[in-house]
């Protein structure tokens, strides 16, 4: 006796694969959707960044991190250039909200204590002071003598971080967690 495959099996297996191809692009599409939400990703373009950085890597920005708390020293930030929004750069968190930056003699200074800084390129050649105001931060490039960054262009508004690096992604032979070492304040 043989058996006949029940009337209809045929369509059910193509909706089956239907649905299942339809519940796979709906879960895609969310998928996409949550990670564009929590994340952004940022080409490093230059070398401000060196060492910590190098050109034409791709990092992953936690964009809820400053939702949830506020930038912290040695954070590496990503945000919206003040003096054109349409562009991102990414620099270090050096000074917050009330407190004094001074940059003299190839030192950074926070309120007169001198910043240890392991991960800068070399000492910075120039000399400026900033008071930061609340809802402000003065951000430098790892890369002092080779950045353009509040030095140059002056402080960077809180509305305008979008996030802080925690990853660089690619090329893959450069993956790595990124450290956001908190330099560590002399005493003055």
């Amino acid at each position: 006796m043989t058996t006949q495959p029940a009337a209809g099996a045929a369509t059910t297996s193509w909706k089956s694969f239907f649905f299942d191809i339809l519940e796979t692009l709906l879960l895609s599409a969310l998928l996409f959707l949550v990670i564009n939400t929590l994340t952004a990703r940022v080409r490093v373009d230059g070398f401000s960044m060196l060492p910590t950085l190098q050109n034409n890597e791709l990092a992953l920005v936690n964009r809820l991190a400053y939702r949830f708390g506020k930038p912290e020293r040695g954070d590496i930030i990503v945000f919206h250039f003040p003096v054109n929004p349409k562009e991102d750069l990414i620099k270090r968190v050096i000074g917050l909200p009330g407190e004094e930056v001074v940059v003299s003699d190839g030192k950074v200074y926070v309120n007169g204590a001198a910043l240890e800084e392991p991960y800068i390129a070399s000492s910075p050649a120039y000399t400026t002071k900033w008071s930061v105001p609340e809802g402000y931060l003065f951000v430098l490039g790892d890369n002092r003598n080779d950045s353009a960054d509040s030095h140059t262009w002056g402080l960077l508004p809180l509305d305008n971080v979008v996030g802080k690096a925690v990853l660089v992604y690619w090329p893959i032979t450069d993956w790595m967690i990124l450290k956001h070492e908190q330099p560590v304040l002399a005493a003055p």
